[in-house]
């Protein structure tokens, strides 16, 4: 079956438009149905315990300190300390027990016969176990204690700090600020446990599991996995048939003329945007090494080595967990980020032998402009948390405090105007052949790429710290979401296709028609995707069946990846092909997709095993094979291709990035599979016979075997660090032996350019 171009891009404006219309009637949704905040709890005899005021505060406190960056809420954050709403559930039943225990029999709850337990229990339950008809919230005598217990568990943790749970002093700083982030806690257990009017269910579907409080996997969630398994076997099937009635091209090195390195020349634009690299170099080696001491805190939760018993200080202190980790998942996104744009700045010259008038100039001012974005961001980040910003600048200049989007808003911005100046520079640099094609060319899709990044990115600028906690989760998924399963698959394909084209691989139309496919699937499945993020958040249970859906089907444009993945693979074993060493990094980038986003997402994406699962080890398995393996991969390979064209042919080396390539592909091995994924699925076994505070308890992390595992990610974390260092020793030589540029680019300096240019 051959399909046209034409035909393709039709599909994609009818199914971006589908989009369009269900995420924006989720996002209408998403205001009508969120969790209210009452204007007042109050107690049994009048009494106001808090006030909405006092909810949306203590929000503002637990972003501004960076608290989801420790632990997490509604199951979205670290995974270091508790998740603040199963936790605070888990203790509002705790407290409530103690307290009938005490009212009705004179002793502590764990003290009691078992069938006076059993009726403590169940008074417990049902009290718990109700619904909400707007207004204030009634209190109990009981979940008053409970209140005022949790006010003060909190104070002693969050201000006084606890070392033996990884807080360091201080961490929010006055007493009022933490009894805040308390009333917001047990605001989130409330609507956790609380039915909706009208429905069967609590407004988290009943997460977390909790049977003390009555919540347990809704029947949706069984529904909806046994169909998800179906959709599986259906969609493999589907991708079989596609495989087999589609005519993708395949690249092919034999009997071709593939350009070597030393037939094209180095235009000024792509030496300014080999500057990106050393940057992104220092960027990744900062994250790894944040890496290890962040997989070091659970084992020693204030000290590193004993370091803190020689200098008397102890690192967490100096450098608390929260901060680390946000530094190191910014820095993961930044590294690989510049990168991108790098490659996106270097690749137009191979196409065109186009060089725009002053190219070279504006090329080194992103770069400058990005160089402050990162250094203010980061900076940020610490001044905001450490309390050096006053009045609503913690946000705007210091760190807003949501996972992903940690950076203050003004620094967001800079990255979003980074976007945009990188879309103007692309333009000019591919004016050539955005002229001559059509606007479903290969040209104009690396564009769309870019743009769609830039406008998703918008979605986080539509709410404040005091937005909704559910409507400002609503949100940011669609950032991180859509970005990682939309715009950058969009974009790795993109990118693939034209390096393909560039080393005469593939024709041009051949490259649009795989890529516009592949964009299809993309595009089709990983954007109403973000739908799995919705379903214990506070949002209502219709994103239960999308959800599981189009999660399922997100796994047929990752099988298509891979199969081009192989192809590439055949290419580079074919002859004696000049590149193997980026489509090494390429093909591993398609592989680690593969593995980490389609088998590793679709398991912990069947509903019945995300009710448990939710905020584990295991999404930290997924997280860190299909980011650093399918996004940081495809990087390093657009790395090695920049500079193998850019070095001296007689220069060039390869044998350093050949052994970093190893080091770092079993290092990543080393530590999802021994170390953090037998990790998660005991945290599954705990939650699936216990509660799901008790396998994010720290009497969990604790336990010998886990404290063995987390040992076992010591090699894989070496490895991985190993071959950063030596990466990074690496860029840093080869900087000295890059050839000199063409002053006065022409067409015919580019062995490709002609060709592609006249493949109309």
């Amino acid at each position: 079956m051959k399909l046209r171009r034409k035909t393709i891009a039709k599909a994609i404006v009818v199914v971006f438009v589908f989009n369009l219309v269900v995420m924006g009637a989720g996002a209408w949704f998403a205001y009508q149905e969120a969790p209210p905040i009452p204007e007042e709890v109050v107690g049994p005899d009048g009494e106001v315990v808090a006030t909405d005021e006092q909810v949306r505060e203590g929000k503002r406190v637990f972003q501004k300190n960076g608290l989801m960056n420790h632990g997490s809420i509604l199951g979205n954050g670290a995974y270091y300390g508790t998740d603040y709403t199963a936790d605070a559930l888990d203790l509002k039943v705790q407290y409530m027990r103690e307290y009938y225990a005490q009212e009705r029999y004179g002793s502590a709850y764990g003290d009691l016969a078992s069938s006076e337990q059993a009726a403590v229990a169940d008074v417990v339950e049902q009290e718990l176990d109700s619904g909400y008809d707007g207004g204030a919230i009634q209190y109990s005598a009981a979940e008053l204690y409970a209140h005022r217990q949790v006010r003060q568990e909190y104070v002693q943790r969050y201000h006084d700090g606890s070392h033996d749970r990884g807080v360091p002093a201080g961490m929010i700083e006055s007493s009022e600020e933490a009894r805040q982030f308390a009333d917001f806690a047990m605001w989130t257990a409330w609507f956790s446990h609380t039915e909706r009017p009208g429905g069967s269910h609590t407004y988290t579907n009943d997460w977390p599991y909790q049977p003390g409080a009555g919540n347990d996997a809704t029947g949706a969630a069984m529904t909806w996995s046994v169909i998800a398994m179906v959709l599986l076997v259906a969609g493999a099937g589907a991708g079989i048939w596609l495989y087999r009635a589609v005519e993708l091209p395949e690249p092919k090195a034999e009997g071709i003329s593939v350009p070597k390195p030393g037939e094209m020349s180095v235009f000024p634009s792509q030496r300014s945007a080999l500057r990106f690299i050393p940057i992104a170099a220092g960027l990744f080696l900062a994250q790894v090494l944040l890496g290890g001491l962040l997989a070091h805190f659970y084992i020693e939760r204030a000290g590193f080595f004993g370091i803190e018993r020689v200098f008397g200080v102890h690192i967490l202190q100096l450098l608390p967990f929260a901060i680390a980790k946000t530094w190191h998942i910014d820095l993961g996104i930044l590294w690989i980020a510049t990168t991108w744009l790098g490659a996106g700045l270097f690749l137009p010259p191979l196409l065109t032998g186009h060089e725009p008038t002053r190219q070279s100039t504006y090329v080194n001012g992103l770069l400058g402009a990005l160089v402050v974005v990162v250094v203010g961001g980061l900076g940020g980040i610490w001044l905001g948390a450490n309390g050096y910003f006053d009045g609503q600048l913690w946000w705007l200049l210091g760190n807003e405090g949501l996972e992903y989007l940690e950076v203050g808003k003004v620094w967001q911005f800079g990255i979003l105007a980074g976007f945009g100046i990188w879309a103007v520079l692309a333009i000019r640099g591919l004016k050539p052949l955005l002229d001559r094609e059509p606007p479903y060319g290969l040209a104009h899709m690396i564009l769309y790429a870019g743009g769609s990044i830039a406008l998703l990115f918008t979605a986080g600028f539509l709410f404040t710290p005091s937005t909704n906690i559910a409507v400002t989760e609503f949100w940011r998924w669609w950032v991180v979401h859509m970005w990682v399963e939309g715009a950058f698959e969009f974009f790795i394909v993109a990118i693939v296709g034209l390096t393909l084209v560039s080393m005469n691989l593939l024709s041009r139309r051949s490259a649009e028609k795989a890529v516009m496919l592949q964009a299809l699937l993309v595009m089709g499945t990983g954007v109403i995707g973000v739908s799995h993020h919705y379903w214990w958040i506070g949002m209502p249970d219709m994103w239960v069946p999308i959800g599981s859906v189009f999660s399922t089907l997100e796994l047929i444009p990752l099988v298509f990846i891979l199969y081009e993945a192989l192809g590439q693979y055949r290419a580079m074993s074919a002859g004696e092909f000049p590149y193997r060493i980026p489509f090494m990094f390429i093909v591993a980038s398609g592989v680690w997709n593969f593995v980490g986003a389609g088998v590793l997402g679709f398991f912990i994406n069947l509903p019945l095993i995300n009710y448990y699962e939710h905020g584990t080890y295991l999404t930290v398995g997924h997280g860190h094979a299909a980011m650093f393996g399918a996004f940081g991969f495809l990087a390093l390979g657009m790395v090695a291709y920049m500079l193998q064209i850019a070095i001296k042919p007689a220069r060039w080396d390869g044998s350093w990035l050949r052994a970093a390539f190893w080091c770092w592909n079993v290092g990543l091995a080393l530590m999802v599979f021994v170390s953090v994924l037998p990790v998660g699925f005991l945290q599954l076994e705990t939650a699936f016979t216990g509660t799901y505070a008790a396998a994010r308890s720290l009497a969990f992390y604790e336990q010998p075997i886990i404290q063995t595992l987390f040992w076992a990610r010591l090699p894989g974390d070496t490895l991985i660090i190993v071959g950063t260092v030596i990466y990074a020793a690496d860029i840093l030589r080869k900087r000295f032996v890059l050839r000199h540029s063409e002053e006065d680019p022409d067409v015919e300096d580019m062995a490709v350019a002609e060709g592609v240019l006249g493949d109309d």
